[in-house]
């Protein structure tokens, strides 16, 4: 029986599930750790897509400077936000507080 492989939203997908609540990554952190140094487009590309999937904690995915530039993909203007102070991570004007004690880091949170 032949199995077929993930496809790299698939492959984002199971990365941004692993996100703690309360924590947050930026795409570019998903890209280096899939092995795609400059694929952070394409982790935004498949945030945008991941919309309708329940599982997929996407307001966890930030940019680089921690600004929730997804937030247009949400139901409303305030859904990311809202879930990630739910979570207990503090948002003024758009940008995640202490950004560097909240940020997930996949390629050493999945080290083995």
């Amino acid at each position: 029986m032949k199995t077929e492989k993930p496809n790299y939203f698939d492959l984002v997908y199971q990365v941004v599930r692993l996100i703690p609540s309360g924590r947050v990554t930026n795409y570019g952190a998903i890209a280096h750790y899939l092995g795609l140094k400059s694929g952070a487009r394409m982790v935004g590309y498949a945030m945008n897509a991941a919309h309708t999937l329940e599982d997929v904690p996407a307001h966890r995915v930030v940019n680089s400077q921690g600004l929730l530039t997804g937030k247009a993909h949400f139901a409303t203007p305030t859904q990311m936000q809202e879930l990630l102070e739910k979570e207990g991570v503090k948002i003024v004007k758009d940008k995640v507080q202490n950004f560097e004690k909240v940020f997930w880091n996949p390629e050493v949170e999945l080290a083995l």
